[in-house]
C-alpha cells in the first residue's frame, strides 16, 4: 500500500521535475540572506569587533523568517537528492543529503541564539562550551555547496526547457 503511494508520488515528482527543482532552489536561495547575516553579524563581529549588518526590529524578524524557511527547504531539497539517488547511486547526493540533514542538529539543538550568546554576549552564563558555537556556524555553512548545486540544476533545467520549446 505504501509503495503504491510512493510510486505515485515519484511519478508525479518526475512529471513536474522542473517545477520541483525551481521550488527547491528558490526556497534554498533565501538561506543566503541568513548566511550573510551570520557571517557579518557573528563571524566578523567576533574577529573584528564590529558588524556592518546589525539588524533590529522588523528587519531582524525578516532574518528570523528567512532562517526558518530552512525547515521546508531541507525537506524539499532532501526529496530532490533522494530522487537523484533513485535514478542511480552517486556519492554527491549522499554527501549533500548529509550536509542538509545535519542542519536539524543546528536548528533544534545548537540554535542561533546560543551562537550569539556565546560569541557576542559573553557576559551571559555559558550553557555549552564556546567551541560548539563555531561547530554550529560550520554546520550552517555546509549548506553552501548544496545551495549552489540546487540553483545550478534549476537554471540548467529552465535553460533546457526553453531550448526544447525553441526546437
Amino acid at each position: 500500500m505504501i509503495s503504491l503511494y510512493l510510486n505515485k508520488f515519484w511519478k508525479w515528482y518526475e512529471r513536474n521535475l522542473l517545477l520541483n527543482t525551481v521550488i527547491a532552489a528558490s526556497l534554498f536561495f533565501w538561506q543566503l540572506i541568513h548566511l550573510y547575516w551570520l557571517f557579518d553579524n557573528v563571524i566578523l563581529f567576533q574577529i573584528f569587533g564590529a558588524s556592518n549588518f546589525n539588524v533590529t526590529g522588523i528587519w531582524e524578524s525578516i532574518i528570523i523568517i528567512f532562517d526558518y524557511v530552512e525547515i521546508p527547504s531541507i525537506i524539499i531539497v532532501s526529496i530532490f537528492y533522494i530522487n537523484e539517488l533513485r535514478k542511480g547511486f552517486s556519492w554527491k547526493p549522499v554527501l549533500f543529503l548529509i550536509f542538509l540533514n545535519i542542519q536539524w542538529l543546528h536548528l533544534f539543538w545548537i540554535t542561533d541564539q546560543f551562537v550569539i550568546d556565546q560569541l557576542i554576549n559573553p557576559e551571559h552564563q555559558p550553557i555549552l562550551p564556546m567551541w560548539l558555537a563555531w561547530v554550529a556556524i560550520f554546520i550552517d555553512y555546509l549548506e553552501l555547496p548544496v545551495i549552489y548545486d540546487t540553483m545550478k540544476k534549476a537554471f540548467i533545467a529552465i535553460k533546457n526547457k526553453v531550448a526544447s520549446r525553441n526546437l
